[in-house]
């Protein structure tokens, strides 16, 4: 099916475009009244993201309503863990829980990966196929995939965390262990993108979201190898790597086969051009907070990013929208890119 909008694919693929492409990281949440509606309706999280006609739903809602350049499908990282045979909790208000975590060799040799584990995934599929057909061709659809240190982190901690102590600790007591988890996520993680690519998603984007609790060196060893690994498998849709609070990586990041480099927002734009050069395609970096401010200062902002980056630039925040950020300071940040 022919795009109408492909603007985040031509400026993805590093062509010059009449204007930047605008989208948000948890676009499809908490933010619009019409996700929460429906939530009220559901048993929690994992019921809505295991629905495919409701997953869609939610995925082409922000589309409707801020008239962005790019659906994202609504999923969870951790999918891939539970596919995997390391079941997960969503606890309300407290974030991710696993009963069991992984302990050591034993409990990885255990762990289902590659095809077999991505096949179980199959209501991620089908969500995509859903939404790709009520699309009908407005925008690009993003697949995305937790990059596999930042799943490691979850199955060793058990839960989120401030430092990720005993997911580190791990990495430094049982390196052998580390990384024959991480290639068992890599693997996975190809099979399930790949499949996502199949089922209708036009760009792959990788969420390294614990990458900034790592030292350079252990980042090094431990994620950018497997990243790259991942990033290299896809090969018919651009890839997006953002990498939280990873800014010490960011020379290291060019030598990966990702199209993109998604910056947070405490990288500055002069300095990560001055890194990556002025026609490596980047992505972000507002910082979320900023939309609680009064509109003028929305606008203001928002072009001085753009200008900062000066093209090859995909408008996004520096992470995640916050559930509580006003409707309407998400519109105006939105409405000064579409006008730009």
């Amino acid at each position: 099916m022919e795009l109408k909008n492909d603007l985040l694919l031509r400026t993805a693929r590093g062509e010059k475009t009449e204007r930047p492409p605008v989208w948000l990281m948890r676009q499809a949440g908490r933010i619009l009244p019409q996700y929460r509606a429906l939530r009220g309706k559901l048993s929690g999280f994992k019921e809505l993201v295991e629905t495919p006609h409701l997953a869609a739903e939610v995925t082409i809602q922000p589309v409707d309503e801020l008239n962005v350049d790019a659906a994202i499908i609504f999923s969870d990282i951790l999918v891939i863990p539970e596919a995997m045979g390391c079941e997960y909790q969503m606890i309300e208000k407290k974030g991710p829980w696993f009963p069991s975590t992984i302990q050591g060799m034993e409990d990885v040799k255990a762990l289902r990966t590659g095809k077999e584990a991505a096949d179980d995934l199959h209501y991620v599929y089908e969500a995509l196929k859903i939404t790709k057909q009520e699309l009908a061709g407005r925008v690009p659809l993003i697949g995305f995939t937790g990059a596999p240190w930042t799943l490691l982190s979850y199955m060793v901690e058990g839960s989120g965390s401030k430092t990720f102590s005993k997911a580190k600790k791990f990495l430094y007591t049982q390196p052998e262990a580390a990384h024959a988890l991480l290639e068992k996520l890599t693997d996975t993680i190809i099979a399930y993108v790949n499949m996502k690519v199949d089922a209708g998603a036009d760009l792959i984007q990788i969420f390294d979201s614990w990458a900034g609790i790592l030292s350079p060196e252990q980042y090094k060893e431990f994620s950018l190898p497997y990243i790259n690994k991942i990033a290299a498998s896809v090969t018919r849709v651009p890839v997006t790597v953002f990498a939280k609070n990873a800014w010490f990586a960011l020379q290291d990041m060019t030598d990966t086969d990702c199209d993109v480099i998604g910056l947070d927002w405490n990288t500055r734009p002069e300095f990560a051009r001055n890194i990556l050069g002025p026609d490596q395609v980047v992505q972000g970096n507002l910082d979320p907070c900023m939309l609680y401010s009064p509109f003028d200062n929305i606008e203001k902002k928002t072009k001085e990013m753009i200008d900062a980056f000066g093209g090859h630039h995909i408008v996004n925040l520096g992470h995640g929208v916050y559930p509580d950020t006003p409707l309407d300071g998400v519109k105006c940040f939105v409405n000064t890119v579409l006008n730009s």
